[in-house]
């Protein structure tokens, strides 16, 4: 059922190619047998997609057999409309650029509605897709909340006050004395039950949270097609190293300077 309801949201909004040789005062069949010829086109080079113009489809005719038809998305129609001249194009231009409207208009009243209350499928499809979305994004903010929550809450500790420096450690910092990469120590931590990854950040466990071990720091990021945007990065303090320290001990895992370190001899006399 979630998977027939993501592919009806996936279908970009289309005209039916009958609807649309009606429109333009042409046989069906005759528009089809263009179509063809725009798609067999744009199949020499490589970087069209037919798709996003003409999807095929088929339907049956009052007497049982099946032809072609096509899904004609708002591109195809451009197309088909650059083939018409004088007042047939004008008109056709107009009308499938009103569905089209239309067909947007009724989107984003749908958007303001819980899906539920939809009665078109593809509507009702897509609003519960952004409803899963909203809900998924919320529950990564809540899970952040906590952690920055807890991490505030142990101002009052003594420990956490002796403890407590102004020099934050990345991970990668601390990892560097086990002889591991960031990438590695994370995993192990992940293994070890202390971290999970949420939302692109490296989070602590509820039961490690309010201790005073981590510090979200927002880090100011421009991707590559050049929109600005913010991540979160956890940090640890030095309560929270010294904390990783004795629980990695406790598995064996030794920084490098006490992997070094050999017991001494005793000499029997």
């Amino acid at each position: 059922m979630r998977n027939n309801m993501i592919e009806l949201a996936t279908r970009a909004h289309t005209l039916d190619s009958r609807e649309v040789a009606e429109m333009v005062g042409k046989k069906h069949a005759h528009l089809c047998r263009d179509i063809s010829g725009y798609i067999e086109a744009m199949g020499q080079n490589p970087k069209l997609d037919s798709d996003t113009f003409f999807i095929e489809r088929s339907y049956t005719a009052g007497t049982g057999k099946q032809y072609k038809r096509y899904d004609i998305t708002k591109q195809g129609c451009e197309m088909v409309a650059n083939k018409l001249t004088g007042k047939k194009g004008i008109l056709f231009t107009a009308e499938y650029v009103k569905r089209f409207n239309e067909m947007e208009q009724a989107d984003a009243a749908a958007a303001a509605r819980d899906s539920y209350m939809i009665e078109d499928p593809i509507a009702r499809a897509q609003a519960w897709i952004r409803e899963r979305q909203q809900y998924n994004d919320a529950i990564t903010e809540v899970e952040k909340s906590k952690q920055l929550i807890g991490e505030l809450k142990p101002k009052a500790d003594y420990t956490d006050r002796i403890l407590n420096s102004k020099s934050l450690v990345s991970i990668t910092q601390i990892a560097k004395d086990y002889g591991m990469s960031g990438k590695a120590m994370n995993g192990k931590l992940h293994e070890l039950g202390i971290i999970y990854k949420l939302g692109g950040q490296w989070l602590l466990y509820s039961r490690y949270q309010a201790k005073g071990y981590t510090h979200s720091e927002t880090v100011d990021i421009t991707h590559s097609d050049g929109r600005a945007d913010v991540v979160m990065n956890t940090k640890w303090t030095q309560k929270g190293r010294l904390f990783l320290y004795q629980h990695l001990k406790k598995h064996g895992i030794l920084p490098v300077i006490e992997q070094n370190q050999q017991p001494a001899l005793t000499i029997v006399r």
